[in-house]
């Protein structure tokens, strides 16, 4: 298997001076992505050509959908720095999420593209109904978490039918796990931010009982080759929680 680039191979369509210069993009969905290039590569029912393919163009999407979330979606007059950074969120969200269909077409994966849109459409839907929940005020944190990691498993989920059967359940675990791990991460960021929905402890709590489970699942993987690549994927977990600790310790 050829060494993990996707993030590399990335950068050359997400890093914009003009978006770095007045917005700030979200992080890189690297967890997941890396799991799905290690899984095409690894445990794909048939030998796949365009696995780099694959992970790259549904990175693009996701940072695409990701970006929009960022959006400031607050009406009125607004200083022209802060207009300007929508602005750019929501042409880089565009840009971003349409790149896919040239890549895809490029290489005439016609069949992936339809996978992809497909996904995007439910998870659109999904999102509108967390939104519609928020706003209502129906949801405990428990299930606010959850329908935040059901949506960033959604593309990813659409290539389960490629996984060879024998793999398919650890796929799937690893990646709920995974999108779990990053979805903590990026709530642990809204609450330096000042805007928590769960409590900094809370996520601390589950980001280190998902790695407890990943650990598990690796552990019961056979052959050497997919717990290293796991472990891989697990390593930046493991230390911001590491981290996390001492800064508690230290307190």
């Amino acid at each position: 298997m050829k060494s993990y680039r996707i993030p590399q191979l990335a950068s050359s369509y997400i890093e914009y001076d003009m978006i770095e210069q007045y917005t700030k993009l979200p992080k890189f969905p690297d967890a997941r992505v890396h799991l799905l290039y290690i899984f095409l590569n690894i445990g794909s029912r048939k030998s796949i050509d365009h696995t780099e393919l694959y992970a790259m163009v549904t990175s693009l999407i996701q940072m695409g959908l990701d970006t929009h979330e960022t959006i400031d979606t607050e009406q009125g007059n607004q200083a022209e720095v802060r207009m300007r950074s929508r602005q750019l969120k929501v042409l880089a969200g565009d840009y971003y999420s349409s790149r896919f269909y040239q890549l895809l077409s490029d290489q005439g994966q016609i069949e992936v593209i339809t996978q992809l849109s497909r996904a995007i459409c439910d998870l659109n839907m999904m999102k509108m109904n967390l939104y519609s929940s928020i706003q209502a005020r129906e949801l405990t944190s428990e299930q606010y978490l959850e329908q935040k990691v059901q949506l960033n498993m959604q593309l990813f989920l659409s290539f389960s039918p490629m996984i060879e059967n024998s793999l398919r359940d650890s796929w799937e675990k690893l990646l709920r796990e995974f999108s779990l791990c990053e979805t903590v991460m990026i709530e642990l960021d809204h609450n330096e931010e000042g805007i928590p929905y769960i409590s900094k402890e809370c996520l601390l709590n589950t980001l280190h009982e998902s790695v407890e489970r990943v650990q598990r699942i690796r552990n019961s993987l056979k052959g050497d080759v997919l717990p290293l690549y796991i472990g891989q994927v697990l390593e930046p977990f493991q230390l911001s929680l590491n981290s996390s600790r001492a800064v508690v310790g230290e307190g």
